[in-house]
């Protein structure tokens, strides 16, 4: 990585605590916001953030296409692992998890296609 594109990352996470007070936000699921950057028609490409709050949690889902997560405050886990803040988690087509953040988080997620829930979000 280059001295530029580090900087760049530093100050795209420095910003992620503003990210908290944005207007926008949505209700998705019991403790957790979703504010839309932008959303293909149907299952196509989509870009939002979630903010959850400490011990929500996202049903469990399976994903269509790739999903690309970047934690950019707090931190979230699932069956694989727990990811602070600066975690770049890349969950590939047909993979499943739930998703739950202790201590609240907000994070930024990119993907090619939707996902499926295994039950109501």
């Amino acid at each position: 990585m280059t001295d530029g594109s580090q900087r760049l990352v530093f100050d795209f996470l420095h910003r992620g605590a503003s990210w908290r007070d944005w207007e926008g936000w949505e209700p998705f699921c019991a403790g957790v916001d979703i504010l839309r950057l932008y959303q293909a028609q149907g299952d196509g490409p989509a870009a939002f953030l979630l903010r959850y709050q400490p011990g929500a949690s996202v049903p469990l889902h399976e994903h269509l296409g790739y999903e690309h997560i970047l934690v950019l405050e707090g931190a979230q886990s699932d069956e694989r692992g727990r990811y602070p803040i600066g975690t770049l988690v890349i969950n590939p087509p047909g993979s499943t998890h739930q998703v739950r953040s202790d201590v609240g988080c907000v994070v930024l997620i990119v993907r090619d296609r939707g996902v499926r829930f295994h039950s109501e979000a």
